[in-house]
């Protein structure tokens, strides 16, 4: 049953970009996030005592934890939603997302010493290859209306998050895999709760518009990347290679386009269903290797 985890987590990741979709167009993207994870602490916290999970042992790992939680929830998923709240499409945030493995592969050696076959290497360059052509109709090669509707900002933010998310996955690898997998969440996400907190008051309205859809947005955010697939990583990256984890970002891109067809009556191409196969085969070639 375990081979089916990394398949149950790219599905669960990529309605990240659809929710963020749904939801910002009623509140602004740190205050969206605040909400989100002050809700998810509150949700979390009463598993984690009753339960009687234990927390880390010391004050050194719950540093590294917390620090960890920063880079993925405040650098990747702040990066995201401020990206998608320029105006950015989410197609092309989740194209420039694709781009993670790459980084982690480049940066995996050094920093944690694993070494990179050549067929990992393959695959990772496929990875992208297929990404591209996945996403190739949601983009214009016209140079003049490459970033219409967003500008410089926007790209920066995305970057910035795959920078962000690369760095979490190396720095828990490296420094919190005796991370309690509860209690060692839950900090994570208060850490990004007191971020997120001051950031909203700092430099936004902290206006909401409570209507359906963002509501539907904000629970299926929390229970389903929040609780779900972050816990998911946070098992694939104790359990393996940082590489090979980071192999499986590379089928969100293809999975939230056929997301994308089938909640927004978005026409998927040959082009596109061929991608979504150049991309399946990057991942084996990866994890196989």
């Amino acid at each position: 049953m375990t081979r089916f985890i990394p398949l149950l987590f790219v599905f669960l990741w990529s309605t990240g970009f659809v929710g963020a979709k749904f939801g910002l167009p009623y509140a602004e993207p740190y205050t969206f996030l605040c909400v989100r994870m002050i809700l998810t602490c509150a949700i979390l916290l009463p598993f984690v005592l009753i339960l009687k999970k234990r927390w880390p042992k010391n004050i050194a790992l719950s540093a590294h934890v917390a620090f960890s939680g920063f880079l993925i929830h405040v650098g990747y998923l702040g990066g995201v939603f401020t990206a998608i709240a320029m105006g950015m499409p989410a197609g092309l945030v989740a194209l420039i997302a694709g781009l993670q493995p790459l980084l982690t592969a480049i940066a995996a050696y050094p920093v944690l010493g694993e070494r990179i076959r050549t067929k990992q290497w393959i695959g990772l360059v496929l990875g992208i290859f297929g990404v591209v052509m996945v996403l190739s109709e949601k983009l214009t090669l016209n140079a003049s209306d490459l970033f219409a509707g967003f500008d410089a900002a926007a790209v920066g933010f995305a970057f910035g998050a795959v920078v962000m998310i690369t760095a979490s996955s190396l720095y828990q690898k490296k420094y919190c895999t005796e991370m309690p997998l509860m209690s060692g969440t839950f900090i994570q996400y208060a850490a990004a709760a007191i971020l997120y907190t001051i950031l909203a008051f700092s430099l936004e309205t902290m206006q909401v518009q409570w209507t359906g859809e963002f509501l539907f947005a904000l629970f299926w955010l929390i229970f389903v990347p929040s609780f779900g697939a972050i816990s998911l990583l946070m098992w694939m990256i104790k359990q393996g290679e940082a590489s090979k984890v980071a192999s499986m970002f590379y089928l969100v891109p293809a999975v939230t386009a056929v997301e994308a067809f089938l909640l927004f009556d978005e026409t998927l191409g040959l082009i596109a269903i061929a991608g979504m196969g150049v991309v399946s085969l990057a991942v084996w070639l990866t994890v196989k290797a």
